[in-house]
């Protein structure tokens, strides 16, 4: 057998290698590292007041259709998305009281945007053998001073029982857990100062029947002996009634309705052989478009 060759030598074989240095020290060592903070939403990041990007002026839709047809457009689209007037006729009530064949009504338009609107009010009653009883007519401003709360100002003028036009300041705005309320103050020609205050609240058993009970309460600051009002709290309708909604803006009910006069109104139509107080059961509408 051949003899195998002896393995080659280590050219390193003897050598001394030289000491490597020291690691360097870490600067940040024995430091307690605080941990990373959450990562932010935009919903927990503060308010801030920085001005507004630049407004793009350099739109290619501008240099294939030109500038003038395109402001057009973008003017349509800004009025289509919030800043088109809109208007709506609602009928909060429309009814009729079998026993003794009384009818009201309630009816309320405005025509505007989300701030600025004018609105028309007008209410009554009256007796269908009789005729109208009582008529008023308002002509508003009405302007949105938060989210939920409208101020109106202007004028109301009653047609019936006596013409007589007074100055208007009202409220209508809607508290927590959806309590519909309206107040009015009203000082008329004569000096004669009025008020009015009207809440109303919508239970839904389910989502077409509603259940609405409603108050209404009359208010005057000094006896009016010619419309046979006395100071103070004057008169009082407080009601329950239940509507269907066929349709979300075609809604007809039924209730019960009890109205009453105090004080010295209750006092001056007791002296004219008036009743001081009714209870009527009434079917109606609410409707609106």
């Amino acid at each position: 057998m051949p003899t195998q060759s002896a393995a080659p030598a280590d050219p390193h074989a003897g050598h001394t290698m030289p000491a490597l240095p020291p690691a360097p020290v870490d600067p940040h060592a024995g430091h307690a590292m605080s941990p990373p903070s959450p990562a932010r939403t935009g919903v927990d990041l503060p308010i801030g007041n920085a001005a507004p990007p630049p407004v793009i002026v350099d739109n290619l839709a501008d240099q294939t259709f030109g500038s003038g047809p395109m402001q057009r457009a973008r003017a349509t689209l800004e009025n289509e998305h919030g800043g088109s007037p809109i208007s709506k006729v609602q009928a909060d009530l429309l009814e009729w009281a079998p026993d003794g064949e009384r009818y009201g009504w309630e009816v309320e338009g405005w025509y505007g945007g989300d701030i600025n609107r004018l609105a028309i009010k007008t209410e009554g009653e009256g007796v269908s053998r009789e005729g109208v009883e009582g008529a008023e007519v308002q002509l508003l401003y009405s302007r949105a001073v938060s989210r939920y709360t409208d101020v109106q100002v202007g004028l109301r003028y009653d047609l019936e029982p006596r013409s007589r036009t007074y100055a208007t300041l009202a409220v209508d705005t809607m508290l927590p857990y959806w309590f519909e309320v309206e107040g009015a103050v009203f000082l008329s020609s004569k000096g004669d100062v009025l008020a009015r205050v009207e809440g109303s609240y919508d239970w839904r058993p389910t989502q077409r029947l509603i259940l609405q009970p409603r108050a209404e309460l009359e208010l005057a600051a000094q006896d009016i002996p010619e419309s046979d009002i006395g100071s103070g709290l004057s008169t009082g309708e407080f009601g329950l009634r239940l509507r269907y909604e066929i349709r979300r803006e075609f809604a007809p009910y039924i209730g019960v309705a009890y109205e009453r006069a105090f004080g010295e109104t209750g006092r001056l139509a007791h002296a004219h052989g008036e009743a001081v107080d009714s209870t009527r059961f009434i079917v109606g509408l609410r409707a609106w478009f």
